[in-house]
């Protein structure tokens, strides 16, 4: 699989097995594991900047996209884009 690319927009399942379509907002490599920012692609289309729900998924080693599972890597993730969208924000 080639790696994942922001703009990108794929289809992922919940635990209820409801499909949605999100789109990466952005993609980062923290200690050798890509991870992505995505957003519901409806919440995308609705404009609601200020209101969208950013969440974050990585992919393993075969390329499959994979759940954050601890709240430690979770922040890690988490204050790692926070970096990189302050850093944007100030090139604006």
């Amino acid at each position: 699989m080639d790696k994942i690319q922001v703009g990108d927009i794929f289809t992922i399942s919940d635990e209820t097995d409801v499909e949605q379509e999100v789109e990466v907002l952005a993609n980062l490599t923290i200690e050798g594991t890509d991870y992505l920012a995505v957003s519901f692609l409806d919440d995308l289309k609705e404009g609601q900047e200020g209101d969208i729900d950013v969440f974050f998924v990585k992919t393993d080693s075969e390329g499959d996209l994979a759940a954050i599972e601890t709240d430690e890597e979770f922040d890690k993730v988490s204050e790692a884009f926070d970096a990189i969208l302050q850093e944007d924000e100030e090139q604006e």
